[in-house]
């Protein structure tokens, strides 16, 4: 295998279970053992759909703030209680627990790595103010 630069705003990085890595389309399969690093230059909520929540019910996610700043919140686990604000900085990441919704707001364009299993993700839309 040949080692060259890879834009990862145009693909994804592939992760197997048995150390294989490789570069993809965004949108593939890598398969039922394999994660999915990505990475995306948020200029506005619509570029991490923020009037939407989102879960990962098969996997924990790493969110992290590579450039920028933004805020993750975590949907409350009981009705009734707070969001859960994280925010993040350039250089730092948080874990989203497996099964729980989460959203981002952005505070000013970031670039944002995601690492997680590119299957069984699902988006709620929110109700009241979008992000």
């Amino acid at each position: 295998m040949t080692a060259a630069p890879i834009d990862l705003f145009a693909s994804a990085i592939h992760l197997y279970q048995g150390g294989t890595i490789r570069a993809g389309g965004r949108t593939a399969d890598c398969g039922r053992d394999g994660w999915r690093l990505t990475v995306v230059h948020a200029k506005t909520g619509a570029d991490v759909h923020a009037d939407h929540w989102e879960v990962h019910p098969d996997a924990e996610e790493v969110v992290s703030c590579l450039i920028g700043k933004f805020r993750l919140y975590l949907r409350p686990e009981q009705e009734g209680r707070p969001e859960e604000e994280i925010r993040l900085r350039a250089g730092t990441a948080a874990i989203v627990p497996r099964g729980r919704w989460h959203r981002i707001e952005l505070d000013v364009p970031s670039s944002i790595m995601a690492v997680t299993l590119p299957h069984g993700g699902r988006l709620e839309r929110r109700t009241g103010r979008p992000g």
